[in-house]
């Protein structure tokens, strides 16, 4: 029997669950939640009794395991991604003063002594957990980032400011102004990342502005009449859709998604549709961010869809316009 579009629509409305949950695992996630919030209160007991230091907290993280690392997050609001670009960012940085707030060189050992860096891989969640639970040194450098880590001239240049606040010694010492501030941070965090004046675009806005060049954002005729189910809606064709010279596309990426590989792909066939379709034009992509840099597969196939690529890195921004000006010269 063939139902109507009517008969299935209010089948959704009258027959809906409104919020569906698993009662089995709602109880189940309550006793992991009920273990955090446990592992909080004792930290705080120890902190309370003992006060705050990189001993009390790597002895946490050691006692706890996994859930004390969890709690210590949460604390925080630092996300488990975040810390795992931190470490990956600790790993390829290799600046003396953070080598020494994290004891790099006595946890490192041969994990990229002599290689490309280009060659690392990430570190997963699992393999942070056991390098904690094995490892007194890498164990004392984490314990160190969370308790000293915005004071370090690095890391508050590297993170933004957003993140930055997170590393705060005060929430360690469970300080209620700090507490709020870690509600507020996961309340807004959605809010700031999609906030379009923290968008890296705006920086090649800017950029085009300062040396006087125009630009449209959307899509190329050729393209809509010849290739509508691949297309794609332009970030900047400069100096317009008419007549483009430059097509650009932004990526930047400061976490790991699933879609990367999928939008490197993408981008192969937007490469190929305009040296069809527009010959003369330069397709040039701006591809940035921690994200890409641990996703080395998925940026190798990005490259390879670019005439050129460029960072947003002050030294890059200058070649852009060097470029720039010579293929519009």
């Amino acid at each position: 029997m063939i139902r109507t579009t009517d008969d299935k629509f209010q089948t959704v409305i009258n027959m809906n669950t409104f919020w569906y949950y698993n009662p089995e695992f709602e109880q189940t996630y309550e006793g992991h939640i009920n273990a955090l919030k446990e592992n909080l209160l004792l930290l705080r007991n120890r902190v309370q009794s003992e006060g705050v230091s990189v001993e009390l907290i790597a002895d946490y993280l050691h006692k706890k395991g996994e859930n004390g690392l969890r709690a210590l997050l949460a604390l925080t609001g630092v996300s488990n991604e975040t810390l795992k670009r931190l470490v990956t960012f600790i790993r390829v940085c290799d600046n003396p003063e953070l080598n020494t707030l994290v004891y790099r060189d006595q946890w490192l050992q041969n994990d990229n002594k002599g290689d490309r860096v280009e060659g690392i891989s990430e570190w997963g969640s699992d393999t942070i957990h056991r390098k904690i639970n094995r490892d007194q040194y890498f164990r004392m450098g984490i314990a160190n980032i969370f308790v000293e880590g915005a004071s370090t001239d690095i890391l508050s240049k590297a993170l933004p400011l957003f993140n930055l606040k997170k590393f705060s010694f005060s929430k360690l010492n469970f300080d209620m102004e700090a507490l709020l501030d870690t509600l507020v941070r996961y309340k807004e965090a959605g809010s700031y990342s999609a906030k379009m004046d923290n968008n890296p675009e705006r920086v090649i806005e800017q950029t085009l502005k300062d040396i006087g060049i125009g630009w449209e954002t959307g899509d190329l005729s050729e393209l809509i009449n010849y290739a509508s189910n691949v297309k794609r809606t332009m970030d900047f064709i400069i100096p317009d859709k008419t007549s483009p010279k430059v097509v650009i596309e932004c990526s930047y990426m400061t976490t790991t998604a699933s879609h990367q590989g999928d939008k490197s792909k993408t981008e192969i066939q937007i490469d190929g549709l305009l040296k069809q379709h527009y010959p003369d034009a330069h397709f040039w992509g701006f591809v940035d961010g921690i994200g890409w840099y641990v996703r080395k597969a998925d940026l190798q196939r990005m490259v390879n869809s670019c005439e050129d690529v460029f960072t947003f890195h002050e030294r890059e921004l200058e070649r852009f316009q060097t470029q720039l000006l010579k293929v519009l010269s």
